[in-house]
């Protein structure tokens, strides 16, 4: 039965695991504010790797979340996945962050399902999935008004799910929108299934060459003071 070593950090949640393909041996994950996964993510590892009593070697492969999502995140996270992999000659998957947002209530919503994450202001990273979890649209990035989703809202119910969800509900206003405040975050306790799908059909990264799905442009913040 092969193991894996699941790594989630495209959103504010810093979250790793260990499993199998029947169940997930440990985790650790951490929501902060504050990003805390380059203080957080090498620790998580080192603790879930005891905890499931597992040595690296026992490990067939890493899958990790390749965004879009927090630049800085995903970088730390990718990073992480490819030390561990590199050593052991072992196989990367990635999955995408939204499939993996979405999946949390694939088979439990009566509708399309909208994984949201926020991108600032305004703007989210979107897709679109059936109850079932087929891509119904692909990942794109969003600036929402109060126009945004009619048609799919004309047609019946849609389930949002993200940490956009607050700004996105005081401006979408529908009956057929419902709102997951619940499901705010990624989780490398939906990366198991999706994992041992990817490694069953061999959808291998390479793991020299392969870099996070960034979507948009990285942009860096203006200095407070100029010294």
């Amino acid at each position: 039965m092969p193991n894996f070593l699941l790594l989630e950090s495209s959103s504010r949640n810093c979250s790793v695991a260990v499993c199998n393909q029947d169940s997930i041996l440990s985790i650790r994950e951490e929501a902060s504010a504050q990003f805390v996964h380059s203080e957080k993510m090498h620790v998580f590892i080192k603790e879930c790797m005891c905890e499931s009593g597992l040595v690296y070697s026992d490990l067939d492969a890493v899958c990790v979340s390749k965004g879009p999502g927090s630049y800085t995140g995903l970088r730390i996270g990718v990073s992480a996945a490819k030390g561990v992999c590199y050593p052991l000659e072992i196989p990367l998957i990635s999955v995408d962050s939204l499939t993996v947002l979405a999946s949390q209530i694939f088979n439990e919503a009566d509708g399309v399902i909208v994984p949201i994450m926020d991108a600032r202001r305004m703007e989210v990273y979107e897709s679109v999935f059936s109850e079932t979890g087929e891509q119904l649209m692909p990942i794109t990035a969003k600036i929402i008004d109060n126009t945004s989703y009619f048609n799919l809202l004309a047609k019946g119910k849609v389930h949002f799910v993200g940490d956009a969800c607050q700004k996105v509900s005081e401006v979408i206003k529908h009956p057929n929108a419902i709102f997951h405040f619940d499901v705010e975050f990624p989780s490398t306790k939906q990366l198991k299934a999706l994992c041992a799908k990817k490694f069953s059909e061999r959808a291998f990264e390479d793991v020299a060459y392969f870099e996070p799905y960034y979507l948009k442009d990285f942009v860096a913040g203006k200095p407070k003071k100029v010294l």
